[in-house]
């Protein structure tokens, strides 16, 4: 790969971590060429784009974005990598979950996910990875609380009016 090829590869690399807040750094090394081209079959499907490349340029375009933002993320960078874009923050940990149950291997392996500038290292936190809620989520949820207190008091209010109601037609039958 001569000089002008790199440089195109970095370009094509940052614009890829500038559309993304989201992304997975993953080790798919000892993956045959047909359980890779399964796994982008399912990256695909799910709106996950998947990319290899050399660590080094992972790194120079990472560096020409914001050296100090990403610097979590640089130790994870050796051996085979493949990275993961997504716009949902969940989906490439499913993705990755899903298919080393379907294919019965420990690949590909978890090294680092960048999620809204924090960043999480390591296998073992694809568990915690799967459960994070989207922002969507957690507005809906927001909202839903906040909603409770008042559909409470409104239940309320209508109970006691058929309380009045059954105390009224008591009375009415106590008089008659």
């Amino acid at each position: 790969m001569n000089k002008d090829q790199k440089k195109e590869v970095i370009e094509a690399l940052k614009e890829k971590f500038n559309q993304y807040n989201n992304f997975y750094v993953t080790n798919t090394e000892s993956l045959s060429v047909t359980q890779v081209g399964k796994l982008r079959r399912i990256c695909f499907n799910k709106n996950v784009e998947m990319k290899v490349a050399k660590n080094t340029l992972i790194r120079k375009a990472l560096e020409s974005i914001d050296a100090e933002r990403y610097s979590g993320v640089y130790d994870s960078l050796n051996g085979v990598t493949a990275i993961m874009f997504s716009e949902n923050a969940k989906e490439p940990a499913l993705i990755i979950s899903t298919f080393r149950s379907e294919s019965k291997t420990e690949k590909p392996v978890l090294k680092a996910a960048y999620i809204d500038s924090d960043v999480f290292v390591g296998n073992d936190q694809l568990e915690v990875l799967k459960t994070l809620k989207s922002k969507n989520d957690l507005i809906g949820e927001i909202i839903g609380l906040l909603q409770s207190p008042a559909k409470n008091v409104i239940s309320g209010l209508n109970a006691g009016s058929k309380l009045a109601g059954i105390l009224k037609a008591l009375e009415e039958r106590a008089q008659a």
